[in-house]
């Protein structure tokens, strides 16, 4: 029986569709502007998210990476975003080790922090404190990745640029999953991106591509990005191979997002319902379900052997994500083995002996 794969959206394979637009994908060297299809899709990514340009990338690690290193000035710059943002979480103390960044982590709901919550942030770094790391960049993730695949509301979002404009500060948007945020809120992509100084999407989440992620901001940003992507080794040549396959998730991949959110929804509602769960369904809104239960190594391990596999996050929270991978078959397949799990556990635990006095 095939794996039921809720570890991440990252886990998508390319569809047959993609795979015959990979084969068919018109090439050149990119890294002299000669590859027809990235430049294609370098066009199509500008255009979504309302920039003068962008700049295709191996990873939205890369993306991120590279735009810290063009907004941070090296001597304690500061970069304020989520305590549970990726860049300070999963990349391997990237911006501070390629670009010097500070990295400020701010508290708020569903990892979404508030206007008041940046301004009290950057009232306590003054920039005229010799003894503080000087506030530089904010990072907005939309929607959350550790927060539960929630969608920051719009009018927050501009009072974070408010914010951040008003103090002098550069912006930049991570929107790995942002198409995901555009669908569950009907507020277009540009809409998102505007405002902010960088901003970037993943084609390998829910838009189910094997590889690249795109970069967007000025002409001059993007053309001082191009020096980044050299020194980091992110230049590619024939590179139009796997550009076509964002092509295709953009143009025949978003809209059915909406399929992956309803998945999540149906797990949430059902995993709500099991003992030992703590879960509420209702603030699920893209693809991502987390709840927690006593023992989330434990439970983990039992499904993989189970033929489920979600992802531990700590030791009380699971993370199941909804992808295109995933049918309505398989949520009834990981319920199921949730479930079994779940009341085996309450059969095993050993009752109290002790009597009433």
């Amino acid at each position: 029986m095939d794996l039921v794969n809720l570890y991440s959206d990252t886990q998508t394979r390319p569809t047959a569709a993609m795979r015959a637009a990979i084969a068919a994908a018109e090439v050149g060297d990119e890294q002299r502007g000669e590859d027809p299809t990235v430049t294609a899709l370098q066009e199509r990514v500008a255009a979504l998210l309302g920039h003068e340009a962008a700049l295709f990338l191996p990873t939205g690690t890369m993306c991120n990476a590279i735009a810290v290193r063009l907004h941070i000035r090296p001597g304690g710059d500061e970069l304020l975003l989520a305590r549970s943002a990726h860049p300070l979480q999963f990349e391997a103390g990237g911006p501070s080790a390629l670009s010097g960044a500070v990295m400020t982590p701010l508290d708020g709901e569903h990892g979404m922090f508030t206007p008041h919550a940046l301004a009290d942030a950057i009232a306590a770094h003054p920039a005229h404190d010799r003894h503080a790391p000087r506030p530089r960049l904010v990072g907005v993730e939309q929607p959350t990745n550790m927060g539960g695949g929630r969608v920051w509301p719009l009018q927050q979002v501009e009072g974070v640029l408010a914010v951040a404009r008003e103090h002098g500060l550069r912006t930049h948007l991570d929107g790995a999953r942002l198409m995901n945020a555009v669908v569950a809120s009907g507020v277009a992509a540009a809409t998102w991106a505007r405002g902010f100084d960088s901003a970037w999407i993943d084609f390998t989440k829910g838009l189910g591509a094997p590889v690249g992620a795109c970069l967007a901001g000025s002409r001059e940003l993007i053309d001082e990005a191009w020096r980044y992507k050299q020194m980091f080794g992110g230049a590619m040549r024939q590179a139009g191979i796997i550009a076509a396959a964002g092509l295709y998730a953009l143009e025949h991949h978003v809209e059915r997002l909406a399929e992956d959110h309803a998945q999540a929804r149906l797990l949430a509602e059902g995993l709500a319902g099991l003992p030992g769960i703590e879960l509420d369904p209702t603030a699920v809104e893209t693809n991502i379900v987390i709840f927690s239960v006593p023992d989330a190594v434990a439970l983990c391990a039992q499904l993989e052997a189970d033929g489920v596999r979600m992802g531990a996050i700590g030791a009380d929270r699971v993370r199941a994500v909804t992808h295109l991978d995933v049918d309505a078959r398989a949520i009834e397949r990981a319920l199921a083995a949730v479930s079994r799990i779940l009341l085996a556990g309450r059969r095993r635990a050993p009752t109290s002996n002790r009597r009433s006095t």
